[in-house]
């Protein structure tokens, strides 16, 4: 049996976490992989669970959390009419494709170059966040042919090496290509029920077998999926409130400066600094 106060240390860290994803993601509309990830490899590794599988699960027990949340938020969004279904269903394929490939990926590194991976794409996400400008264009409708299924696995493969649904790249992606942002945002949590579902099932089959802890089932950790989705759905709408309340704006540029400094916090772990 798990050691009792360690597992109460472990839920409380771990409800924090995820009160603090839920408000964020209802504040600034961010993923809550962008900061689960790096939260649960902090927290388990204060908690003395380290290991060359440890990022591992930590990005598989992420995106086990987004198939709940990808999903609540797809059908709240559909009910207003704001999901592009045609996008969805042109982009699907390369996706998941992408998404397979990068759970077959992460799960052949350790922990040392998937905090590296980790760190150098969000260093991007968190400049484009910090410095991106809603006027920016690539063209004027999202691709097709070609460069479609050519970015399409690209933004499932990314995803996973993150641990994150389809917000951090799709939708600057279908902003850059003239979608309004509302319906950029509807449709990536609908690329996050594709990234997240092929790779979680994957996941569940590839074993933690170093130092795995408490409640692990393959490489999603059970106790975190949980105690971090009860949360999230309790705290995402106090952050919408927020939201409402006051301009995000300002503290979007706070939460890129801080995203900064936790990439280069991650790449600093993984070059041994």
């Amino acid at each position: 049996m798990p050691d009792t106060t360690l597992l109460i240390q472990m839920g409380v860290l771990l409800a924090f976490i995820g009160a603090f994803a839920g408000v964020l993601a209802g504040l600034l509309g961010v993923g809550g992989g962008i900061v689960l990830v790096p939260a649960f490899f902090y927290a388990f590794q204060t908690l003395g669970y380290e290991g060359p599988q440890l990022m591992q699960m930590c990005l598989a027990t992420s995106l086990a959390t987004i198939i709940v949340t990808s999903v609540r938020s797809v059908l709240s969004h559909n009910r207003k009419g704001a999901v592009d279904w045609a996008i969805l269903r042109g982009w699907a394929p390369g996706i998941v494709i992408g998404a397979v490939l990068g759970m077959l990926v992460v799960a052949q590194l350790r922990s040392g170059t998937l905090q590296g991976i980790f760190g150098g794409l969000a260093l991007v996400v968190g400049l484009y966040m910090g410095l991106g400008r809603s006027e920016w264009r690539l063209g004027a409708a999202m691709p097709t042919g070609l460069l479609r299924a050519v970015l399409s696995p690209a933004v499932g493969f990314l995803s996973v090496l993150m641990g994150i649904g389809g917000g951090s790249f799709g939708v600057p992606l279908m902003s850059l290509y003239a979608t309004p942002i509302h319906r950029a945002v509807a449709t990536a949590a609908g690329f996050g029920v594709l990234i997240a579902v092929p790779s979680v099932i994957g996941f569940l089959l590839v074993p933690m077998t170093v130092n795995p802890p408490p409640y692990t089932l393959g490489s999603v950790n059970l106790v975190a999926f949980g105690i971090v989705i009860a949360m999230t759905l309790i705290t995402a709408p106090l952050g919408v409130r927020l939201a409402h309340a006051m301009d995000p704006r300002p503290l979007k540029r706070v939460f890129a400066v801080f995203l900064i400094l936790v990439a280069l916090n991650m790449i600093r772990k993984a070059l041994g600094w």
